[in-house]
């Protein structure tokens, strides 16, 4: 197979990444289970543990030698295709509420990195908006320079309380309806967030910081690709809007379903939409 090559033998205690394949990824014929696995994270440096999600369990198997297709998300960090072919008794059977809580982890950490990425890439536009001069005066002195400068810190502080909701969530365990409400709102949030911050970053970068070389393309281009990672945000907002729906026909105030106040259709509606 063009473009596909076969991992090395594995170190003692390897790192692990994780690759998720869904349903309609893999199927199952003479005691093996074959499928692929797509945008998987450092494979080419790690040991690969395979999630299989079936509709009434989670199929777990770390696996020594994989066939992989490599490939790089916008950032330039490796996320390859994985191929693999391994024998059912391989695997690990779990219930499949545990590959709902894999994706939430997945999703959490996730949103913390790209605030991360995105309090680099405020940072370094506000300090080169001091320090650029323009028509003889500094940038960060023009109105409409500090009207977008604003917008852009608006966007990124609604986003940073998401996700330290999220955060704080995720004391009570992920595999809890307060955690799986805040990580759907704190993707949902942040998939808004993070189009007008690095697009304000970029613009007010003017022809600077659209490339490699620059420091703040590592971080914008960081949180584009993170973003869709364990589920983008429109899977997310489908869910909230389940729950909402699901929240008016249970006779329930839909503004409590949505902003999370009442949790009482979340469980199913959520599930619903996994």
């Amino acid at each position: 197979m063009a473009g596909l090559r076969r991992r090395s033998a594995p170190d003692r205690f390897p790192p692990l990444t994780v690759a998720v394949a869904g349903a309609k990824q893999h199927r199952s014929h003479h005691g093996r289970i074959t499928g692929t696995a797509t945008n998987v994270p450092w494979s080419d440096v790690a040991e690969v543990v395979v999630a299989v999600r079936d509709t009434d369990r989670l199929l777990v198997s770390r696996i020594d030698s994989v066939v992989i297709d490599h490939g790089y998300n916008l950032a330039g960090e490796p996320r390859a295709t994985i191929a693999f072919d391994v024998p059912e008794a391989d695997f690990v059977a779990l219930e499949p509420r545990v590959g709902d809580e894999l994706i939430r982890r997945g999703a959490w950490a996730r949103c913390i990195q790209i605030v991360g990425a995105l309090d680099t890439a405020a940072e370094l536009t506000v300090t080169h908006i001091h320090n650029r001069r323009q028509f003889g005066r500094e940038l960060n002195k023009f109105q409409a320079v500090q009207h977008a400068l604003a917008q852009l810190a608006g966007e990124l502080e609604r986003a940073r309380a998401c996700v330290s909701l999220a955060v704080a969530a995720a004391e009570g365990g992920f595999d809890s309806p307060q955690t799986d409400y805040a990580v759907t709102s704190a993707k949902v949030t942040l998939g808004q967030a993070v189009d007008v911050i690095t697009t304000t970053a970029h613009q007010l970068h003017g022809a600077v910081g659209v490339t490699v070389e620059h420091d703040l393309w590592m971080s914008t281009m960081r949180a584009r690709s993170w973003i869709d990672e364990f589920g983008t945000p429109a899977h997310y907002a489908r869910r909230l809007g389940a729950a909402t729906i699901q929240a008016a026909g249970a006779g329930l105030d839909p503004w409590d379903a949505l902003i999370g106040a009442r949790l009482d259709t979340w469980a199913a509606a959520a599930h619903a939409t996994s």
